[in-house]
């Protein structure tokens, strides 16, 4: 053990350090060849912000400290593919700037003409719109504001599109993939039918086909956990869209397992024929923000990790997904890393990055697109919210996991050394002992894991603060050999039923209808729902049908005093016997009458306290019996709830 601690201080060292120039001899990096990684398997870097950083001062390194052209550093780190956003006009009336580095096709020329000369391709991310488009918003540009048929607006985007790759070619850009709209699930450039989204698809694949014959035509959607691509694909092969690529976005923090990933995206390989990628994919390096904006990702225990935010959980992650599309993955042909380059434009204050990120459009938004996009940007327009998950630091020196690209292809499995400690999270009743775990992970530069003792911060005072300050969230620290672990423990009133808001069907519940009523079963509706869109549905025709009970067992209660609380509403009952009850080892221990009046009106009641030694077993209920009136009579049960009381 006392040698584990010596290794886990001295991984401690190995934290990047803003500004320190290093030579890039031997790699500290930890990475695993991917076995059959095509030679012309795309490595792409979205890089739409670097002109703006540039603008506001921003300086890039290479790794042995010297001021390099960022893309000559992305080439040698093995980017074949560099992204760029398109924006029709980002700008307002008197020439101001949205920001998210105003990316015109002005901004993606002389991006793509640097990344020419280093030898890279160029990814045209054609939005057609003024500002961002993704699932929740595509506005339409102001250039087309009044254009009513779609016909006329694929004109319009054809000709858009064609004049802009015009640009590109005369500028001498490689244009390596051309994507029509960005993260385009079921709306596109204002238009919210798959009937007129075809359109301006098809006039992008048109105008690509024309000007750069050898590019390819990438379609682009995000959410492969919702289960919806699928549909999508079938859509686009009714209306016969021309592409090559399906693509999709793969955010480790909100978009599902990598299992599923490469299941969605082979059975569209395997159905149509396609291409398939990862076109945006990002990972945390530190929890920690650097100008003074808020982060779209951070400590704090409410997002899971599949590695820990750091370098080298950074550089797993993206050969995890790597490795997947290969391997695991029909027609897999790429991965591209968002925005690797957005970092912070300064480190002395707000006020003065703010002052850059409205001149130059070096932050998310500019104040100036309030005019454009007035409920998000005109609102919350600030920094950039992703400089956390770069791969330079916030001083433009290139992390160790910008070289995960290039070591991926030749492996890099050094003696595997702890990285970080694994997060700890638990819930916990307020009434009951907290008790933090006396070990915790030390995740290895290789992700594999080793308990190492703790000793965490917490004293007698905090204790009784966490348990009388009710329901509330808490960052315990501990010390774990030299290394500092987190538990976030969250305080609250414990609910001991499962599944009970019913979303998860009727696990844990057992109905026993006791006059055969016409409908007795877990609805989703979320109208009718006080927790999510489920809960327990009872109706019946006629009169003197319904009669039923809803009960769940718990078997393994601590011992003490327990309270149960449940909620119903209706209509059309008459009149009624309703009551929620507890048994404990089959006899009742408590009840409590409840009513049903009117559609929305939900009467919550609460059965008494009552008592349990270990070992008993508690059945929770509800019986209804209504007689009902001529139409018979309907209701729906939710949010059962099993909480300890002193």
């Amino acid at each position: 053990m006392e040698k584990l601690l010596l290794i886990l201080l001295a991984a401690a060292m190995l934290l990047p350090v803003c500004c320190a120039a290093e030579p890039a001899a031997d790699s500290t990096l930890y990475v695993k060849k991917v076995e059959n990684l095509p030679e012309d398997f795309i490595f792409g870097m979205d890089a739409s912000a670097v002109i703006a950083e540039e603008n506001s001062g921003v300086r890039y390194y290479d790794f042995d400290g010297s001021e390099r052209d960022v893309f000559a550093v992305l080439a040698e780190n093995g980017i074949t593919h560099i992204r760029v956003r398109i924006w029709n006009d980002p700008y307002d009336a008197e020439g101001n700037g949205y920001g998210g580095g105003n990316c015109d096709i002005a901004n993606a020329v002389a991006i793509g003409k640097r990344a020419s000369q280093y030898g890279m391709k160029l990814i045209c991310d054609f939005h057609y719109s003024d500002f961002w488009a993704d699932p929740s918003k595509q506005m339409v540009p102001k250039a087309w504001k009044n254009i009513t048929d779609i016909k006329e607006k694929a004109e319009a985007a054809y000709q858009y599109t064609r004049d802009c790759l015009l640009q590109l070619k005369e500028a001498g850009v490689d244009v390596g993939i051309v994507q029509a709209g960005n993260e385009t699930n079921n709306k596109l450039c204002g238009e919210k039918t798959w009937f007129n989204i075809q359109y301006i698809m098809q006039a992008c694949a048109k105008a690509t086909r024309e000007v750069c014959p050898d590019a390819l035509v990438a379609l682009h959607f995000a959410n492969p956990e919702k289960g919806a691509y699928a549909t999508y694909a079938k859509k686009m092969d009714y209306y016969n869209v021309d592409y090559d690529i399906f693509a999709s976005s793969y955010y480790p923090y909100w978009h599902g397992s990598l299992d599923n990933l490469a299941a969605v995206l082979t059975e569209i390989a395997e159905t149509y024929g396609k291409k398939v990628m990862v076109m945006e994919t990002s990972y945390a390096y530190t929890g920690e923000d650097t100008d003074f904006s808020a982060n779209t990702i951070g400590d704090g225990g409410a997002i899971i990790k599949d590695y820990p935010f750091s370098v080298q959980g950074q550089a797993n992650s993206i050969r995890a997904i790597t490795d997947t599309l290969v391997n695991r993955t029909k027609n897999g042909i790429g991965v591209v890393y968002w925005e690797g380059t957005w970092i912070t434009v300064g480190t002395e204050s707000w006020e003065a990055n703010h002052e850059r990120w409205e001149k130059y459009g070096s932050g998310w938004a500019s104040s100036y697109a309030a005019g454009y996009d007035p409920n998000d940007a005109g609102k919350y327009y600030g920094g950039c919210a992703v400089d956390n998950q770069a791969l330079f630091d916030a001083c433009g020196k290139p992390l160790e996991s910008l070289k995960v690209f290039s070591l991926m292809r030749t492996g890099n499995e050094i003696a595997p050394v702890p990285d970080a400690i694994e997060d700890v999270t638990m819930i916990v009743d307020l009434n009951a002992p907290i008790t933090l775990p006396e070990t915790v992970n030390a995740v290895m530069t290789d992700d594999s894991k080793q308990a190492v003792p703790v000793v965490w911060d917490i004293d007698d005072a905090l204790t009784e603060k966490m348990h009388t300050s009710g329901p509330a969230a808490y960052d315990i620290t501990g010390d774990a050999g030299g290394m500092t672990a987190h538990c976030f423990v969250s305080m609250v009133e414990y609910n001991y039923l499962t599944n009970y808001s019913f979303e998860e069907g009727d696990t844990g519940w057992v109905f026993t209808d006791l006059k055969k009523g016409d409908e007795l079963y877990v609805e989703d509706k979320k109208s009718d729902s006080l927790t999510g869109t489920k809960h327990a549905h009872f109706w019946s025709s006629g009169k003197d049908r319904v009669e039923f009970t809803l009960e769940q067992t718990v078997t393994e209660l601590p011992e003490g005093k327990y309270k149960f609380t449940v909620s119903i509403m209706g209509g059309d009952c008459d009149e009624t016997d309703i009551y929620a009850y507890v048994k404990v080892n089959g006899d009742i221990a408590g009840t409590v009458p409840m009513s049903i009046t009117s559609y929305g009106n939900w009467d919550t009641e609460t059965v008494p306290a009552f008592e349990t030694k270990a070992g008993d077993t508690v059945t929770v209920g509800v019986y209804v019996k209504c007689r009902g009136t001529g139409n018979g009579a309907w209701g729906k049960i939710d949010d059962a709830l099993l909480n300890s009381v002193k």
